[in-house]
């Protein structure tokens, strides 16, 4: 095809590493930044064919490897509405990212434009952004070749975080409608969410500082601009672990996933009894909090806490406006603990599913309910309002002043609420609100419910695609009898539960066990990763602390 003609020529320039296979998942695509030249090249490519499929909506790129390493680097596709990329260009993507010579490259653009039935005269339109990492300038040049090859009508917001480029790609696509989503700018991002937080939170108590460790990422100097653009005595922060300069500080001791698993503060965060502190992961999109108790103790706040503060705020405040058939609902993964589980369904008495791991499930999932609170247990998550609930809120009249109060007040939820996408800085605002309007401390938050004790293993095995789940991936199916035995093993203690389920990157399998107490949960989470190793081909050494 004609519009192919200049493919070849620029995709010379990104040949592809021989002996490395390319798989674009959940996070798309993510490994070594110096190997993801040719890959990243031809996500430029493929972002063109995207817009023009979506008749040229702006299709977003953020070159980004989140938590991981600073040695490595990643890329992914945004859909119009900001959402992560449809499940079924995800192959796509990876039989673009696999070809071996520029011919195939031509191919294989050519075969998915046929399959796809799309317009190629339709000018494509593409934003893109990067975050800090040493690697991004060599595979942004490298993402600029592929937009240049087929002549794509492109926008460079910079560096900036993974939520802030799902907001502009939403907004540039709503402009001008009724679902207009705000300004495409970073002064726009920061002015809408900054000035919802505001009107939710005049006429409160002002709080304390709120301590924040930015994983020496993106996150640092953009939530310096959104407390200039705050402006306000309401979020008076101080940022920790801000360096994005100095090679080899990204997400290392520090940042939400690192808190999260070693269940510890960060490096540079000295912890006082009644502070608020929390986390950012390396390009924002996660965020947990935690605090010290009278003791010094360290007190995590994950994503299942953050989970259930929305929801139980949502909740009363949906009662209070008396809108007809407006529900809240809560998705949570298997790696949720129990007891937040049993919290949401018994105490709050709020409808809970399970989705399989991965925020795009939790996603689809909180969109089927009118006003839909998903997060995963490391602090990726965020509120849906779906399109009956913001009919209903429209049409709602208010009969008395408690009433009016509580619709407004979740108008300026949903104006606060990043709808596209996990948002560190958004949710972190949410929060800060919810504690405010409450009058409430950490601990008062904790209080709600306690977690029950929890371990989570990694198994090395011969090959991970013996494992197959079912039940959002709380149940095996195979292999044959191994899901019996771990039930056997989970009904020998109170309030057991584990379950396996194969990783998405490597051959492996992740462990995860609770129980009522310590001893129980680790003896259950090593008796299951030893019937694990000795039934379903574990490689290598057998770990000594296997039961």
């Amino acid at each position: 095809m004609a519009v192919f003609e200049n493919v070849s020529q620029y995709s010379a320039k990104h040949p592809k590493p021989a002996g490395i296979t390319f798989a674009y998942g959940t996070a798309g695509f993510r490994t070594i930044g110096e190997t993801l030249g040719s890959t990243v090249f031809r996500v430029g490519l493929l972002a063109a064919l995207r817009s023009q499929s979506k008749k040229g909506k702006v299709i977003g790129v953020m070159i980004t490897a989140s938590h991981n390493h600073e040695r490595d680097n990643g890329i992914k596709l945004v859909d119009p509405m900001g959402e992560m990329l449809q499940q079924s260009w995800e192959g796509y993507c990876s039989e673009m990212a696999n070809a071996e010579t520029d011919d195939q490259v031509v191919q294989v653009l050519t075969s998915i434009a046929q399959a796809e039935g799309i317009d190629l005269s339709i000018t494509p339109r593409v934003v893109y952004a990067r975050d800090t990492r040493p690697s991004g300038p060599m595979l942004q040049a490298a993402l600029e070749d592929g937009l240049a090859a087929l002549a794509v009508d492109a926008t460079n917001y910079g560096i900036v975080t993974t939520p802030q480029l799902h907001y502009f790609v939403r907004c540039l696509n709503t402009a001008g409608t009724p679902a207009a989503y705000g300004e495409p700018t970073e002064a726009g991002y920061y002015e809408k969410y900054g000035q919802a937080f505001l009107r939710l939170v005049d006429g409160r108590p002002t709080p304390t500082t709120l301590y924040i460790d930015a994983a020496n990422g993106v996150g640092a100097p953009q939530v310096r601009k959104l407390a200039a653009a705050i402006n306000s005595p309401y979020f008076n922060i101080d940022v920790r672990n801000s360096d994005t300069e100095t090679l080899g500080k990204l997400n290392i001791d520090c940042g939400a996933d690192y808190v999260k698993s070693n269940q510890r503060q960060p490096v540079g965060m000295t912890m006082q009894p009644g502070a608020r502190y929390c986390s950012f992961d390396g390009d924002a999109d996660r965020i947990v909090y935690y605090y010290a108790d009278e003791s010094g103790a360290f007190c995590l706040l994950d994503g299942d806490k953050i989970s259930t503060l929305i929801a139980t705020y949502l909740r009363d405040l949906v009662s209070t406006a008396g809108v007809e058939d407006l529900e809240v609902g809560v998705v949570q993964t298997a790696y949720a603990n129990g007891s937040s589980t049993s919290y949401i369904k018994d105490t709050l008495q709020l409808p809970t599913v399970f989705a399989k791991t991965g925020v795009k499930h939790l996603h689809h999932e909180a969109e089927k309910m009118s006003i839909g609170v998903y997060f995963e247990a490391n602090g990726h998550g965020t509120v849906l309002f779906n399109t009956s609930a913001v009919a209903k809120l429209q049409a709602a009249t208010p009969q008395t002043p408690a009433q009016a109060d509580a619709i407004k007040r979740l108008w300026n939820l949903r104006d606060l609420i990043n709808e596209s996408v996990g948002d560190a800085m958004a949710d972190m605002l949410l929060v800060e609100t919810i504690l405010i309007c409450k009058d409430w401390t950490p601990a008062q938050w904790d209080a709600a419910y306690k977690d029950m004790p929890s371990r989570l293993l990694k198994v090395v095995v011969a090959d991970r695609n013996l494992f197959k789940t079912t039940n959002a991936e709380q149940t095996l199916t195979s292999p044959d009898n191994l899901q019996p035995f771990i039930d056997s093993l989970a009904a020998k203690f109170p309030r057991g539960r584990s379950f396996v389920r194969p990783s998405g990157t490597e051959d492996a399998v992740r462990v995860y066990a609770e129980a009522a107490t310590r001893t129980d949960c680790d003896q259950l989470a090593y008796s299951v990763a030893g019937a694990v190793f000795d039934r379903a081909g574990g490689r290598g050494e057998r770990p000594a602390e296997f039961l």
